[in-house]
């Protein structure tokens, strides 16, 4: 650990977003040894990563954007930040909805939303899954965006509680976008390619996230709600969503509440 406390806060975000990217690529790779694809699996998958998002939206996101407030001297209105930050996140999730043509997991290309395309169901998958990297990103970057002002060890245990938490529910993503592409009949390689570029924007979108937090501090409270609500978006229009839309319903529900008590425990524990 000594190795990685040496780097300041933006690079320790980058390095963190490697961390997820890897374990999304790790999720991929399960495209080189199973072809078809296991619905209950991926319900369950799409359950526990709806679980982890959950619970580190508020332990590690919102919880301390109201005590960020707090320092900084809103007192009665530290909600503020977290409102303002939690609703703005999840309306940029809504516009960027909006405006990139995508499709959700089990739809065809007639399904898909946004505005009307010609890409194929793998390039609207794809596109689905990495608008929905950014915020996990963004949550990573001002995590560590933070320590520049909060270099205490309970800080940065969280930020790496949330690094883990997110790596996590990253494995299973990427196999929940891997292997539909794989099923439709392209190769392994380029399922895995597709799988793993996904949260390549998890990288860049950290580095910004830490870089913005270390020119304006003020920001920060709203910055980690951002992350919050954007995160929570994505849950509940894609991720639970998902989950439930075949007779799994019940498994699926387990395995949230696994992911859930999976990140609580990480981030109560270590942060």
């Amino acid at each position: 650990m000594e190795w990685f406390l040496q780097f300041n806060p933006i690079v320790q975000a980058g390095l963190a977003g490697v961390f997820t990217w890897l374990c999304t690529a790790l999720g991929s790779s399960l495209v080189f040894f199973v072809k078809k694809v296991n619905v209950k699996l991926l319900d369950i998958m799409n359950g526990f990563a709806a679980g982890v998002m959950m619970a580190a939206s508020y332990w590690s996101l919102l919880a301390p954007a109201i005590q960020h407030s707090e320092n900084m001297g809103y007192g009665v209105w530290s909600f503020v930040p977290a409102l303002v930050g939690f609703v703005t996140g999840g309306l940029f999730l809504r516009l960027i909805d909006i405006i990139v043509p995508h499709l959700h997991f089990g739809n065809k290309c007639d399904q898909a939303e946004g505005p009307d395309t010609a890409l194929s169901s793998t390039a609207l998958l794809f596109l689905a899954i990495t608008i929905h990297n950014i915020p996990e990103g963004l949550s990573i970057g001002v995590a560590f965006g933070s320590l520049a002002f909060d270099p205490s060890s309970a800080a940065l245990a969280s930020a790496i509680a949330l690094a883990i938490g997110i790596g996590l529910q990253n494995f299973p993503e990427g196999a929940a976008l891997a292997l539909p592409i794989r099923a439709e009949g392209t190769s392994a390689g380029r399922a895995f390619n597709l799988g793993q570029a996904s949260a390549l924007v998890e990288i860049v979108s950290a580095i910004i996230g830490a870089w913005l937090i270390n020119q304006v501090y003020a920001i920060l409270p709203y910055a980690l709600a951002f992350a919050a609500g954007a995160m929570v978006f994505v849950c509940v229009e894609e991720l639970i969503p998902s989950s439930q839309s075949h007779d799994n319903t019940d498994i699926a529900t387990l395995a949230f509440i696994i992911g859930f008590a999976v990140m609580m425990t990480l981030d109560v524990a270590l942060g």
